[in-house]
């Protein structure tokens, strides 16, 4: 039988024709296999026996399948999250609509998250601001239990509540009352854009796909944000790198004011929208 330091040459190999990360891809697996951190089973775990699952685990990741659905979590804003095939992978390029929204934020906000998913951005919020409280929406039942669920891992659940509410939906909102602050990364990419496959065919589509430019969720949910903001409240939302003009003209059309905020790789990422007074 293969150690440990063996079975992690040998896969690496292997994911080398799906993943450019395919070292790191192997590490995350066997220390998921043995159920210790990565770190762990570099520095005391080499001499070991393969644990029997690492093969079957690589072959998933051979198939395109996501790091993060397989070992069940994802790393956000210095958080573990659990994940699963119902919500939308948290990304990096998402913690800049934290970022944003903490520059916002006062001690006692009240939150909204609209299409929560895995409870990334709310959660991360709350737990920043212990003063805070929010909720968050998804129109999927199956991601509802996921953001519940990282809500108590992380220690906010008395301060969140979970809700399912679709925005398409006459009345979604009526007694959800006011926020002083409302975000949003909802599905952005149109219906024809080239995917990674590990995207394309993993990831669940109500999350990404919205409409056949990518706008149509924008042009929902904007005017529905100023109903339910108080005033001088403000909406932050998660935008394509290429949609910062589109999404500024809805927001203009809407009567809203819009600041842009770029990544770290200086892609524009977060939109930040203020009507000064609510109607």
């Amino acid at each position: 039988m293969n150690n440990v330091a063996s079975a992690l040459r040998a896969a690496t190999a292997r994911l080398e024709q799906v993943s450019d990360t395919a070292r790191l891809d192997a590490e995350y697996l066997m220390a998921h296999a043995l159920g210790v951190t990565r770190s762990s089973m570099l520095l005391g775990h080499q001499q070991v026996p393969e644990p029997l699952a690492y093969s079957g685990l690589v072959d998933r990741r051979l198939s395109y399948e996501p790091l993060a659905y397989i070992t069940g979590e994802q790393d956000f804003y210095g958080r573990s999250f659990i994940v699963s095939p119902d919500v939308l992978i948290p990304r990096s390029d998402s913690e800049q609509v934290v970022e944003a929204a903490l520059g916002y934020m006062a001690l006692d906000a009240r939150i909204l998250d609209c299409g929560t998913g895995s409870g990334a951005l709310l959660v991360t919020l709350l737990a920043e601001r212990s003063g805070t409280t929010g909720a968050g929406i998804d129109a999927a039942f199956a991601a509802l239990p996921v953001a519940a669920a990282n809500a108590a891992r992380l220690g906010v659940a008395d301060r969140a509540r979970i809700l399912r509410r679709d925005w398409t939906d006459p009345d979604w909102a009526e007694d959800l009352g006011r926020f002083d602050l409302i975000i949003a990364n909802p599905p952005y990419i149109g219906t024809g854009a080239k995917l990674d496959r590990s995207v394309r065919a993993f990831e669940p589509a109500n999350a990404l796909f919205a409409g056949e430019d990518g706008l149509a969720e924008y042009r929902r949910l904007i005017p529905q944000c100023r109903e339910l903001l108080n005033p001088d409240g403000v909406l932050v939302l998660e935008i394509g790198y290429q949609q910062s003009a589109a999404v500024a003209a809805i927001a203009q059309e809407n009567g809203a004011k819009s600041e842009l905020k770029h990544d770290l790789a200086g892609r524009p990422r977060a939109m930040i929208l203020r009507w000064g007074l609510a109607k």
